[in-house]
């Protein structure tokens, strides 16, 4: 006998009761998600009434115990620091530690830069050329492009390093390469090691990962004092800061890679009766090869970013003119050695892709690939047709070696063309034509900008009094982050009032959060765009990478260029910064989202506006968060970079301190103000990141 089916009705209300309590009855929910519910809506009360609660306080007591300290003021802590620096300067000729440690390394690391100077840019001594004059640079570089990256990445590189001749900048250009060819080394030798080794150890991975995260959280500019302390000013201190900048990337890809690894493959392996160690050449770093050149590439982008910047603790390259243009307002100037600068970043960075690429398609013909990936008879010829070339170019690069060497001619670069005066001169022109036609504009902006946001920010932030400000900071924390988020924050705010500095850091907050605020509100319209379509991302996605290259210091030009050495500069500058990296991040997180879950939000009839809002944007919160995260750090690394141009707060002191002996003290102590800013934001966006992962 067949059961007749319900009729509609029935069956509507029978599934009644599993989408919707029965009304007046208690909710059959388990406790857990009751508490879970609760704490989700009284968080955000809980922020509004501490907001409230500071705005009130703020206005009755704005103004006062501030901590504000004047420009050429003083604590004992800074003095204590200045001491430190004369008991560092004598102890140089009497402490082993300085003699038989520091001293060794700094001298072998200015030793190898001097001999290379003296090999490729700078005359040695009885000598009015260096050893190996420009033609025999240029066609080692070409000779070793060719070989290890193919044609397309050997005409890329041909055309830039004249360029570098062209505009005017050969010797900063070969002494930038030159420091961060000698930092990428040292990186490798000591990061692939290190990536393996965590990639292999739980406890390794756990002991290294928190100085990572520390060498990562700290902006650029925190430990350049306090290496010019011990290493002195000079290339070996410019080396040493660079490596610092460029080794954790390296560690991390590379102990991803390893990882990676399919656990099928390692066990395979290891059945058929492979050592750890024929595991882990044979196996392990092949199959991560791709990525460990991934973790390669962005090391050298962060050695070379970090070796213009190092100009400041008097680090050779182009750093130097950037800086110098920079500092006597000359946008001309500063354009073109900027440009050099991008032009070496985008040639090296497209160059290692390149030898990537290369190296996987030779690999796949000396291991025998499959026969569907071998290449076919007409590759082969291509692969000993390149080979012959190598062997053609390695004698043509030992004829210009030996010319330039001995030939003057052949030793000096050209003085013409000079492409580097005109266009120096038409970007000035350019620039002061601008300027004056749309004056008005981009006043007008800055005015707005500066009145509606960053006054009212700085305002709230740096003239509350310091304990209702310490206090707003620790209960955010702990709403937003947890109790280790708070425990962070409460011991670097301890930190912050230990240097005392407490007001300028506040400032400094204050162009801070805008900027991010800035950065967050552009990336997550961009964003959005290019995660819900493709063809946007195909066109916005590549000249992000673009300005990703670009190292920090370039970004002040066009901001100076426009705006003139100002506050709102730098946030200009670190807004353009910051800007890239958070809109890829958000874009990935709107790509993401589950394709079943769009389909049945498309369903139901959502409207676009309705998917993003309520479906793709929470679903996608901890990218958002991240995104959040990663430009706040790209922000604050621009806060010293900033202060050349006016930016204020604790940037400007830090550069203060390299230019002034008496305020060294003052200039290390906002590195480490600094530095206690980005760990404390750091930890908050991160746990606060976690917390909205787990919730979604």
């Amino acid at each position: 006998m067949t059961t007749a089916a319900p009729p509609a009705r029935a069956r509507q209300h029978a599934a009644e009761p599993e989408t919707r309590p029965p009304t007046g009855r208690p909710s059959r929910e388990p406790a857990g998600n009751v508490l879970g519910v609760l704490r989700r809506r009284w968080r955000p009360l809980a922020l509004a009434a501490v907001v409230v609660l500071w705005l009130v306080l703020w206005a009755v007591l704005k103004g006062t115990q501030t901590l504000e300290l004047g420009t050429a003021d003083t604590t004992g802590f800074h003095l204590w620091l200045n001491s430190v620096r004369d008991a560092f300067d004598a102890a140089r000729a009497n402490s082993a530690v300085f003699q038989h440690v520091v001293q060794p390394i700094s001298d072998g690391l200015d030793g190898l830069v001097t001999f290379l100077q003296n090999l490729f840019s700078q005359a040695p001594a009885g000598r009015p050329v260096p050893e190996v004059g420009w033609l025999g640079v240029f066609a080692l570089l070409v000779w070793l492009t060719y070989t290890f990256a193919g044609l397309r990445s050997t005409v890329l590189v041909g055309g830039c390093v004249l360029l570098f001749g062209f505009f005017g900048y050969w010797q900063n250009s070969i002494d930038t390469l030159i420091v961060t060819f000698v930092s990428v080394g040292i990186c490798l030798v000591v990061g692939l090691p290190t990536g393996i080794l965590m990639a292999r150890s739980r406890r390794v991975s756990a002991a290294i990962m928190p100085v990572l995260d520390l060498m990562q959280t700290m902006p650029s500019f925190a430990y350049l004092a306090p290496l010019a302390l011990v290493f002195g000013i000079g290339p070996a201190a410019a080396i040493i800061t660079t490596i610092i900048y460029a080794l954790p990337p390296l560690v991390r890809i590379t102990a991803h890679g390893i990882r990676s690894v399919s656990p099928t493959t390692l066990e395979a392996v290891t059945s058929m009766g492979s050592t750890g160690w024929q595991t882990l050449v044979k196996v392990q770093l092949p199959m991560a090869r791709r990525t460990i050149v991934v973790g390669v590439n962005q090391s050298m982008m962060a050695a070379l970013s970090m070796a213009t910047i190092a100009a400041l603790i008097n680090g050779p390259g182009l750093g130097q003119p950037v800086l110098q243009a920079l500092q006597s307002l000359d946008v001309g100037s500063a354009f073109v050695s900027g440009l050099a600068i991008v032009l070496m970043a985008i040639m090296l960075d497209r160059t290692t892709t390149a030898a990537s690429e290369l190296a996987g398609i030779e690999a796949r013909v000396h291991r025998g690939a499959k026969p569907s990936a071998r290449p076919g008879l007409r590759g082969l010829l291509r692969l000993r047709l390149r080979r012959t070339w190598v062997v053609v170019g390695a004698v043509a690069a030992a004829v210009a070696v030996y010319l330039s060497h001995n030939y003057l001619a052949f030793a000096q670069f050209p003085k013409s063309p000079d492409l580097g005066g005109p266009l120096a001169k038409a970007v000035s022109g350019a620039t002061n034509w601008f300027v004056t036609t749309f004056s008005q504009g981009t006043g007008w902006l800055k005015d707005t900008v500066t009145a509606l946001l960053v006054n009212p920010f700085q305002s709230l932030l740096a003239e509350s009094p310091w304990w209702l400000m310490a206090f707003v900071l620790l209960v955010v924390a702990l709403l937003l982050g947890g109790w280790r988020a708070a425990a962070v924050t409460a011991v670097c705010e301890a930190i912050i009032l230990g240097t005392g500095l407490w007001n300028e850091s506040m400032n400094t907050l204050a162009t801070a959060l805008v900027t991010v605020l800035l950065v967050v509100l552009v990336a997550l319209v961009i964003g959005v765009w290019m995660g819900r379509n493709k063809l946007a991302d195909s066109i916005i996605r590549p000249v992000l990478d673009a300005f990703q290259t670009i190292p920090s210091f370039v970004y002040l030009v066009p901001a100076l260029a426009l705006f003139g050495p100002t506050r709102f500069t730098a946030i200009v500058a670190a807004f353009a910064y910051g800007v890239p990296i958070a809109t890829k991040l958000v874009a990935d997180g709107i790509r993401g989202v589950s394709p079943v879950t769009v389909e049945a939000a498309e369903s139901a009839g959502t409207t676009p506006w309705q998917m993003v809002s309520k479906v793709q944007l929470p679903m996608a919160l901890p990218a958002v968060v991240l995104a959040a995260n990663q430009g706040l750090l790209y922000v604050l690394s621009m806060v010293v970079v900033g202060g050349l141009v006016g930016g204020g707060g604790l940037g400007y002191l830090v550069v203060s301190g390299f230019s002034q002996m008496q305020l060294f003290g003052k200039g290390l102590a906002a590195g480490i103000a600094i530095t206690a800013l980005g760990i404390m934001l750091d930890r908050i966006a991160q746990h606060t990141a976690a917390r909205y992962g787990r919730a979604a």
